[in-house]
């Protein structure tokens, strides 16, 4: 089959990457959609056990921090876009191992953009390379105040300093190279598949299993929520209508400080499992707070919203029912992750196929 477009999506086998990868394959049958993920610990091709065999879609693996492969693939497979996930994203494990990612994230995207330029001599129409980024470089709020996309960059973690660290470096390749890029700056999201070390997921986990619910210093810390469909929907947007060269906040309109958030969360897991409300509140911990723990994030998603027609669909608490009815119905994909044994399934699939 001749397709009309080549699109490789790293780190689609990943909680934000899947989503994508599922949206991609399925609205765009006529677009060959290539997954290259390196298959780490929150890397799970399970995410993807729906779409696996379409005609439209492939998967490697593979890491971005090979430069011979990167380029080699690139070379093999002539694509024409790139929709960049892959990253080192838990701020807690920065902390512990900084260098992981300063390999990933930044090296990782130079490899990449490397070799797009490779093969894209002339810089055709249709040729982009987006790269997906996060709030956290632009550091911590007041009480007011949003993030615009000409906010100073002023991260307070290794993680969101390598993020920060590599969209300079697709900036400067726009500049340099007029490099035909994209960024968007996210805020947290959340949603099914997500890997259980960040808040929601460990949290519905915990709960089911009567364990500690850990909230950081005094639980006040501000977060803006966004579900991780409407996210694959804005990446969708900025992908097919964004101007190269321009960055682009995505947002939730969601606004939730930590422990508000899990005691709602608590609240619904307590109606959804038939429980006396109070149950799962009563697990709550305060515990010490990490190093360089940012008070608030707000995105002011305006311009998107202004130029490209995009706006969350849903709002924190619709989003967050989803979520948790999603983990309840799908325990054996939390088992599994938990107990590490989701790592065998490729395996199982992809090296076990010949």
């Amino acid at each position: 089959m001749k397709f009309k477009r080549k699109i490789l999506i790293t780190g689609g086998a990943g909680f934000i990457g899947s989503h994508v990868v599922r949206l991609f394959v399925n609205t765009y049958p006529d677009y060959l959609i290539f997954n290259f993920d390196n298959l780490t610990y929150a890397g799970n091709l399970e995410n993807l056990k729906d779409i696996e065999t379409a005609d439209n879609y492939r998967f490697e693996k593979g890491d971005i921090t090979d430069a011979l492969l990167v380029s080699d693939l690139f070379h093999q497979m002539q694509f024409d876009g790139v929709i960049h996930l892959a990253a080192e994203s838990h701020v807690d494990r920065s902390i512990d191992n900084p260098m992981a990612f300063i390999h990933t994230n930044i090296l990782g995207t130079v490899n990449l953009m490397n070799a797009a330029r490779e093969i894209w001599a002339d810089y055709q129409l249709n040729q982009r390379f987006y790269h997906i980024s996060t709030d956290e470089v632009y550091g911590s709020l007041g009480e007011t105040g949003l993030f615009t996309e000409t906010t100073a960059y002023d991260p307070q973690s290794p993680y969101s300093a390598s993020k920060a660290s590599s969209d300079h470096f697709v900036r400067a390749y726009i500049n340099t190279y007029k490099f035909p890029a994209i960024i968007s700056n996210c805020s947290n999201n959340y949603g099914p598949n997500q890997f259980p070390e960040k808040l929601i997921p460990l949290f519905i986990h915990n709960i089911q299993n009567k364990k500690p619910l850990p909230v950081y210093g005094d639980g006040n810390y501000t977060r803006d929520w966004l579900y991780v469909e409407d996210h694959a929907r804005a990446i969708d947007t900025i992908f097919h209508h964004g101007q190269r060269g321009e960055t682009y906040n995505i947002g939730g309109h969601n606004e939730w400080k930590n422990i508000d958030l899990v005691r709602l969360l608590c609240r619904i897991m307590d109606e959804e499992r038939g429980q006396a409300q109070g149950s799962a509140e009563q697990l709550i911990t305060f515990v010490k707070d990490r190093p360089g723990h940012d008070k608030r994030y707000a995105i002011d998603a305006g311009k998107i919203k202004t130029e490209l027609g995009w706006q969350p669909s849903l709002n924190f608490e619709e989003g967050l029912l989803l979520t948790v009815r999603w983990y309840l119905q799908n325990e054996i994909w939390l088992q599994n992750v938990t107990s590490g044994s989701y790592q065998t399934y490729y395996e199982k699939q992809y090296l076990n196929r010949f």
